[in-house]
């Protein structure tokens, strides 16, 4: 089974940056159907709104942190088996653990390219 290019994917970082960054690099990739979102409450309105294939969430923000928002997608009996991707500058190990415990699916540190990221996004969704 191989992953399907349109579906939506939700890019999630307080810096509008990074946002579109991730977002080109997933058009290099080949998706097509990429939104963003510049904080956790917003992605996690969006999340519930919308039938995302994907979440590539930021760790550090404000207010609701990446870690946040994933705690509420597990939560959500709907929403639990979502694949989430969390992304941060720190690689320290009880992050990782902690992240891991709350369920993320995968872990990418910054900074990273198109073929990390398709490595990372393999692991978690298929070959594509």
């Amino acid at each position: 089974m191989s992953v399907d290019l349109s579906m939506p994917i939700l890019v999630v970082d307080d810096y509008k940056t990074m946002v579109r960054i991730i977002q080109n690099l997933l058009k290099i990739l080949g998706f097509t159907n990429v939104e963003g979102a510049a904080g956790g409450e917003e992605a996690f309105e969006k999340i519930k709104a919308n039938r995302y294939g994907l979440v590539i969430s930021d760790w550090n923000m404000e207010p609701m942190s990446g870690y946040d928002l994933l705690v509420q997608v597990r939560a959500d009996a709907e929403l639990k088996k979502l694949p989430f991707i969390m992304v941060t500058a720190e690689s320290k190990t009880e992050n990782v653990i902690q992240a891991k415990r709350a369920g993320v699916n995968n872990y990418i540190v910054k900074p990273f390219n198109a073929p990390t990221l398709k490595g990372k996004m393999v692991t978690v969704l298929g070959d594509f």
